[in-house]
């Protein structure tokens, strides 16, 4: 679906306090979640202009922002696990 937001607080609600928790507490995670949500702006921005790049590159940025999401989910996986242990 072309333009959709795949910001972790909405692709992850049952991590919204995590999230936050991580982001304030964790200058890694804080910083890898910037990193994604500046990748998934751009991947919606050149999906708006009607992708302005060729389909290799856009693959790759698409690529690269799953690689993102899947560390930082396993982040948040670990911090809830913390929490509750």
């Amino acid at each position: 679906m072309l333009n959709e937001n795949h910001a972790l607080i909405f692709d992850f609600p049952e991590f919204k306090q995590d999230i936050v928790d991580l982001t304030h507490k964790d200058e890694a995670f804080k910083n890898l979640s910037k990193q994604y949500h500046l990748l998934d702006y751009e991947i919606r921005q050149l999906e708006v202009a009607g992708s302005p790049t060729d389909d290799e590159h856009m693959h790759q940025l698409k690529v690269n922002r799953a690689n993102m999401k899947d560390d930082l989910f396993h982040q948040l996986q670990a911090h809830k696990n913390e929490s509750v242990a």
